[in-house]
């Protein structure tokens, strides 16, 4: 096995041998960086998907992981379908369609962030489909309709996610790898989620922010009942990974909650004026304490 000590002084030869910038200043630099990330990831033998991470376009270590995984299970169809985008400056499928050349699918609820994509001068450079959708229940499976045994599914929608991931028809999109974003201050032991709203939007829901989502131990079971598996999540706590069963294998095992929940640190929490508080931790939860959540082991409305 090679030892993090060894790992690092590989890094600083290959760095020193290609002299890069020590801040690539362009796109070319920043994928040539990608591309030595991925390369020394090889290197790497470990069962905590946390050693993987990097970042490139992803918001924090989801390139990495998603680059692991997909040289480690069978990939079917290299497309992917990613919703909740913004205007896909940051985002967790952006470098695998530009360092490995993978088709897919983006959508975003602004006109505004589409238009962004749609103008970008690497938008023809890559078969990239761009569309304009505030995305729920009822619409969700027909802006799917032609996307069939994809490679990944990425949600990440600041509210619903829980209940548009249980409207999915997975038989027919079927990823091979599934992500989606938890929101670790509901905890690691109730399964919850926010009441479904067809019209949700966070900040009107909480003025802090902190108000969305469903917790971790939910989405897990909702994926096992869609035939997947929790893998780990980022060590930053808000991306939980999911793998379908049929493709675990001694790269790719699955986790527990326990073994695979982390706390967030990051504090984006925020005042009745919009303003960050900077609130961390357990004091979150008390921000929004009172707040209906959804118990999915009774389908009860309970108080968070």
């Amino acid at each position: 096995m090679i030892t993090k000590r060894l790992i690092r002084h590989i890094s600083k030869q290959i760095s020193a041998q290609i002299s890069l910038p020590e801040y690539p200043k362009n796109e070319t630099e920043i994928l040539a960086l990608g591309k030595i990330l991925c390369n020394q990831q090889r290197l790497i033998s470990s069962d905590n998907i946390h050693d993987y991470e990097f970042k490139i376009f992803s918001q924090w270590g989801e390139d990495g992981i998603i680059q692991y995984l997909v040289n480690n299970i069978k990939i079917e169809n290299k497309v992917f379908v990613e919703f909740g985008v913004e205007d896909y400056h940051e985002a967790n499928t952006r470098f695998l369609m530009m360092n490995n050349n993978w088709s897919g699918l983006v959508i975003d609820g602004s006109e505004e962030n589409i238009a962004n994509v749609k103008s970008q001068e690497w938008f023809w450079k890559y078969d990239l489909e761009a569309v304009c959708a505030f995305i729920d229940c009822d619409n969700i499976n027909k802006l799917l309709d032609k996307y069939q045994n994809i490679g990944i599914l990425s949600i990440d929608i600041d509210g619903n996610d829980y209940h548009v991931m249980d409207a999915i028809d997975f038989s027919k999109i079927n990823p091979s790898i599934l992500i989606v974003e938890y929101n670790s201050v509901f905890g690691k032991e109730r399964k919850i989620t926010i009441p479904y709203e067809k019209n949700f939007y966070r900040t009107n829901a909480h003025y802090s922010n902190l108000y969305f989502g469903a917790s971790l131990p939910a989405l897990t079971d909702l994926a096992k009942q869609k035939g997947y598996a929790l893998i780990g999540c980022c060590s930053n706590g808000a991306n939980a990974f999911f793998v379908r069963k049929n493709l675990l294998n001694e790269c790719v095992k699955e986790k527990s909650v326990s073994e695979s929940y982390v706390e967030s640190k990051f504090r984006e929490s925020r005042n009745a004026n919009g303003l960050l508080t900077f609130v961390s931790r357990e004091k979150r939860l008390s921000v929004i304490k009172g707040m209906p959540i959804l118990n999915i082991e009774n389908n009860i409305i309970e108080e968070l």
